[in-house]
């Protein structure tokens, strides 16, 4: 058979990311049998290396090193390079990230590792310039320095990728004795942690940049301080809300965030756009506007969910993955401005001046000799200044905004990575569902939208499986715990949202699944690969929050909620024993682990079940629900009538109502309400202020 390393493979790959580097020099292949095989048919080391479309690092050490004739004959020589897509196999970069990690004290993007043939690692980093600069080794220098050990010095390599295996397998898959779970004092105990990395002056965490979103500890945060009225803790979590929106994270233009801000300020971002990031954002600014009623909170959900309608979303209802941080090969471009460039977008002195001042753009800038527009002056001030109402002056910034939106549609846009990802969609499925409860129905059908994108296309209902990635008619990936997981979560969003029992069962299938695929009886953990998937050098575990919350803890949080509907399943036992294994994992830095750790807040707490016996959900019943700040809310609608519930028993293949629904009719023939909390429950109530007062008496303690 002909040698696959004699050829560049990645034009037969789907990915983006891929498709990009097909034409390199350099003969890469895809993470497959072939690759692996060909690696030890010709017994030389694989140089893996793992990026992601919008990866600005990626791109530079794609320019200098593998777009250059003579590192391609280098690593075709004396490598088998493979190429691999961190969004589609997060499972290779959790293993290979991990060991760069513990070894080289930091990681990132492109990763760079140098594996035995069996997938061992022996030397990792993350971009090497071409030749030797600041102190970084030249990556030709590298691969030379790193053929040469393994031809005379095998022994100490292959001695060194054995040790490194271990390592990986110890830190990843291996599980401590189990404890009791953690109990109601762990969030009290996560929020103190919060507040004390927290930075006071400029919002956020840490006093250093790079900052990050760090959505689970707002959530933390909301949660206890409303639990515990510690105002402390929300006065963080606010801080964080604000200068988010107010900074150059978010785009003030078009809507939606980008990934990071380089500074402790929040001035400069990583301009890449993430669907998950403006997910989980979202999710947060729904709950902040909850808490406070602050209107700039609710604008800044509608108007991310404005962009990712807009920008991210395929015709038929599912969610593409990335924007790139640059066009026409810088990064930024599309999104910095001139005070020049305001002027030729909008139609007035007046109208340009004011949005000048209102977002900082000055002649110097603060970007490369551009701006990134951040909130730089208040409304009152500049009414004050321009001798005009505010809400004049709101006006003008409103019209002023709307054409530079105009005007900056016409530029170069930056690429779009057009791969629809299971888990991610079902992130942007649940924020949708819960705006269309909070905001505005209409989310809710973009919501449902995407969950049959994704139900028709990704989930295999006559095998009970679900696949990753959808591109162009492609389907391919066995489906990780964060698909599966996530993706319930969505289903029982939507469900929750419209009462559409289908959803419901979608997800209870796809938590059947997880339990099936990925539940380890005897380790007591949930692992990211399903059993049934390829072996690594370690199955891997998700416990703490990366740039996506952790899989382990969604998956615990949504069987918790689950088990209310289905509790003849295993899913209360199965989150029980998950939370028992890492019970001291979670307990030693809760922070770290904030989804883990809101779990197990909701199994120690208990759900709010608030089960609405109706046809619909009364209209203000809708505005109440979506004015309260309700964290552990479980939104259980049934049919009114016994014939309408014997329908949805049926749907559900169950042969008796579960207790969230059993004996709860409606009173004088009015949708009705039941409040529960740890099997303590109102009376049957017909006003949606009385189950609301219910719900604040059977708070935990």
């Amino acid at each position: 058979m002909t040698d696959p390393t004699s050829r560049n493979r990645l034009d037969e790959e789907e990915s983006p990311y891929l498709r990009q580097h097909a034409d390199n020099p350099v003969h890469w292949q895809p993470w497959d049998d072939a690759a692996l095989e060909a690696a030890r048919e010709r017994d030389v080391p694989i140089f893996l290396s793992i990026g992601y479309s919008a990866c600005h690092w990626c791109h530079v050490m794609a320019e200098e090193s593998f777009e250059d004739e003579e590192v391609a004959e280098v690593l075709n020589d004396g490598f088998v390079p493979i190429k691999v897509d961190r969004e589609e196999r997060p499972d290779l970069d959790s293993l290979y990230m991990t060991i760069c990690q513990q070894v080289t004290g930091h990681g990132g993007w492109p990763l760079s590792a140098w594996l035995t043939p069996d997938g061992k690692p022996f030397y990792v980093g993350t971009y090497f310039p071409k030749e030797a600069k600041r102190g970084q080794p030249g990556f030709v220098d590298v691969l030379e320095n790193v053929r040469r050990s393994w031809q005379q010095d095998r022994e100490e390599v292959e001695n060194r990728a054995e040790q490194w295996a271990n390592a990986i397998e110890g830190e990843l898959e291996s599980t401590p004795a189990a404890g009791d779970a953690p109990g109601s004092d762990l969030l009290d105990t996560a929020a103190g942690q919060a507040v004390r990395s927290a930075d006071r002056e400029y919002g956020g965490f840490g006093t250093n940049g790079p900052k990050f979103p760090q959505t689970g500890r707002i959530h933390l945060l909301l949660r206890a301080a409303d639990r515990t009225g510690t105002a402390q803790y929300r006065d963080v979590a606010l801080e964080a809300l604000t200068a988010m929106a107010d900074g150059g994270l978010y785009d003030h233009v078009g809507g939606g965030f980008h990934r990071y801000a380089t500074d402790r300020e929040w001035i400069v971002p990583h301009f890449e756009k993430m669907l998950y990031d403006n997910a989980e954002l979202s999710r947060c600014y729904l709950a902040g506007y909850q808490v406070t009623g602050g209107e700039r909170y609710a604008s800044v959900a509608h108007d991310t969910f404005g962009f990712v309608e807009r920008e991210m979303r395929h015709p038929d209802g599912g969610f593409y993955s990335t924007l790139d941080a640059r066009s026409e090969g810088e990064e930024g471009k599309f999104y910095v401005w001139t005070p020049e460039r305001v002027r030729e977008a909008v139609e007035t002195d007046l109208m340009a001046d004011l949005f000048c001042d209102r977002y900082g753009v000055t002649e110097s800038g603060n970007f490369e000799g551009s701006t990134v527009l951040t909130v730089s002056e208040s409304i009152d001030a500049l009414a004050e200044e321009y001798d005009l109402h505010g809400s004049e002056t709101v006006e003008l910034l409103d019209e002023a905004r709307r054409q530079a939106f105009e005007a900056r549609s016409e530029r170069p846009r930056p690429a779009r990575d057009e791969k629809i990802l299971a888990g991610w969609n079902g992130l942007m499925i649940s924020a949708l569902a819960e705006g269309g409860l909070v905001l505005d129905e209409a989310y809710a059908d973009l919501a449902v939208d995407a969950l049959e994108f994704a139900r028709e296309r990704l989930w295999d209902d006559e095998a009970g499986k679900l696949h990753r990635r959808f591109k162009e008619g492609n389907v391919g990936i066995d489906g990780y715990l964060e698909d599966y997981a996530f993706l319930a979560r969505g289903a029982l969003d939507c469900y929750q949202a419209t009462g559409d029992v289908d959803h419901l069962g979608f997800a209870v299938d796809l938590a059947r699944a997880i339990e099936s695929e990925f539940w380890d009886d005897d380790a007591g953990t949930l692992y990211f690969t399903p059993e049934s998937g390829e072996r690594l050098v370690a199955r891997p575990q998700e416990l703490s929050d990366q740039s996506t919350p952790s899989s382990l803890g969604v998956a615990v949080d949504t069987l918790l909620s689950l088990s209310h509907f289905v509790p003849h399943e295993r899913f209360a036992d199965v989150a029980e024993r998950a939370l028992e294994t890492h019970a001291r994992t979670v307990e030693s830095n809760p922070l770290q682990h904030a989804t883990l750790s809101l779990a197990a807040d909701r199994y120690a707490g208990g759900s709010l079940e608030m089960t609405v016996v109706a046809d619909e959900l009364p209209e203000r019943w809708r505005g109440r629900i979506a004015e309260a700040y309700l964290p552990t809310r479980l939104l259980s609608r049934r049919p009114p009538t016994e014939e309408g519930l014997a329908a949805w028993l049926d749907a559900l293949d169950l042969d008796e109502a579960p207790p969230v629904w059993a004996n709860r009719e409606q009173e004088n023939d009015e949708p009705t309400l039941y409040v529960c909390r740890s099997f303590t429950c109102s009376p049957p109530v017909t006003d949606v202020d009385a189950a609301l007062e219910w719900a604040a008496d059977l708070a935990p303690e």
